[in-house]
C-alpha cells in the first residue's frame, strides 16, 4: 500500500499580474462564477473529449480528487510540445504518493490526442476542448501580451528551429490544420476535490508557462529533475 504524503496548504486562487512582484487575488467575477462560487457550475458541466471522442464533463475530472490541469495553446506549438515532454517525465508514483492527478487539456480535434501523446511520450490524462468553451469561461487569453516571461527551464528549441519543426509537422500530418486556434493561450490550475479552484495562472504569451516544479510543490509532489535529458535530433 502506498503511503500518502501530506500536502502543504494550497495558495489562494491567484494570477500573475504584469509588473507585479507577487500573486494577486483573482476576483471571482473574472472566472465567470456566481456569488463568489470558486468554479461556476456551468464550467464544471462543460464537456471535454477523450482520445476516442467520448465526452466527459470537465468537473468529473476533479470532483473526487485533486488535479493539476494544464491548458496548452495548441498541439502544433513547439513550446507546448516541449513543455508536455517534461510533464511526461513526472513519475506516476510521485503523483500517487501525493494523491494528485495530472491532466492536459488541448483545443484540437480529439483525433490529434494519440499522435501528440506518441510524439511527447505523455501517458498521463489528456482531453480536448475543441470549441474552447472552457478556455473562454476561465478567461484564458487569446492573443499575445508583450511581457517578459523569463527563460523557461522546459523549452529546448530556439524560435527558428521550433517554428520550422511545427510547420513540418503541420504539412506532413494526416490532417493539415493548426491543431487548435494558433493565437489561443493556455494556463495552469489546481482544482478539486469538488468544484474549487485553488490556484490559477493564465499564460500571457507562449513563453509564460509556470515552471512545473513550482506547481508540483503546491500540491506536495516531490521535486522532479528535468535537467538530465538525452539529445534529441529530429529528422
Amino acid at each position: 500500500m502506498q503511503s500518502a504524503m501530506a500536502a502543504p496548504a494550497l495558495a489562494p486562487v491567484t494570477r500573475q499580474v504584469s509588473g507585479s512582484t507577487g500573486p494577486a487575488l483573482v476576483p471571482s467575477s473574472s472566472l465567470g462564477s456566481e456569488r463568489g462560487q470558486p468554479l461556476a457550475a456551468a464550467v464544471a458541466e462543460l464537456p471535454v473529449l477523450d482520445a476516442s471522442g467520448r465526452p466527459v464533463q470537465f468537473g468529473e475530472l476533479f470532483r473526487e480528487r485533486r488535479a493539476v490541469v494544464v491548458f496548452v495553446r495548441h498541439f502544433l506549438c513547439y513550446i507546448c510540445k516541449e513543455y508536455v515532454e517534461d510533464l511526461a517525465k513526472i513519475p506516476k508514483s510521485f503523483l500517487q504518493e501525493a494523491n494528485v492527478t495530472l491532466i492536459v487539456i488541448g483545443q484540437s480535434s480529439y483525433r490529434h490526442i494519440e499522435p501528440f501523446c506518441k510524439l511527447t511520450g505523455y501517458s498521463h490524462e489528456i482531453y480536448v476542448d475543441p470549441e474552447r468553451e472552457i478556455y473562454k469561461r476561465l478567461g484564458m487569453k487569446r492573443g499575445e501580451e508583450i511581457a517578459s516571461s523569463g527563460q523557461s527551464p522546459h523549452i529546448k528549441s530556439n524560435i527558428l528551429s521550433g517554428s520550422i519543426w511545427s510547420l513540418w509537422r503541420a504539412v506532413t500530418g494526416p490532417l493539415f490544420d493548426f491543431q487548435g486556434d494558433p493565437i489561443q493561450q493556455g494556463g495552469t490550475l489546481i482544482l478539486g476535490p469538488g468544484d474549487n479552484i485553488h490556484f490559477i495562472h493564465r499564460d500571457r504569451n507562449r513563453l509564460d508557462h509556470k515552471p512545473i516544479n513550482s506547481v508540483l510543490q503546491l500540491v506536495g509532489v516531490q521535486h522532479v529533475d528535468f535537467t538530465s535529458r538525452p539529445s534529441v535530433i529530429h529528422v
